[in-house]
């Protein structure tokens, strides 16, 4: 069993950052797979980044790729998404996403766990 909270969501002007945060309960974290997807009003949830839980390989949307970086910190059982250059487009509820030992980040359905979610608001 893992359980994700997420932290660091909030209300920002186009062209800020913010940082959030995922924290992992568990003793296995390092052989998690981890995901950031969201979901914009009226859309479907989306893959935003992930890092492999084997040799760290990260993975991007498109739509994000050059400003968004993700992050892990085994040792304290959390994984980052730097957000810069931010846009209204990337307004959304932000998930974290756990998955044991899995390689193909991009796959929602693989995943097995999920925190709460955070609101990111990117203002125009």
């Amino acid at each position: 069993q893992l359980q994700l909270v997420e932290s660091g969501g909030g209300l920002v002007q186009a062209g800020g950052s913010l940082t959030l945060s995922c924290a992992a309960s568990g003793r296995t974290f390092s052989r998690y797979t981890m995901g950031w997807f969201r979901r914009a009003p009226g859309k479907e949830r989306e893959f935003v980044s992930g890092m492999s839980w084997g040799d760290g390989a990260t993975s991007y949307a498109d739509s994000v790729k050059g400003r968004f970086t993700v992050s892990r910190d085994n040792a304290e059982n959390t994984v980052y998404l730097q957000m810069n250059s931010l846009k209204p487009d990337d307004t959304g509820v932000y998930y974290c996403a756990a998955a044991f030992v899995l390689i193909d980040t991009q796959n929602e359905a693989r995943y097995d766990y999920w925190g709460q979610g955070t609101q990111v608001t990117v203002s125009s």
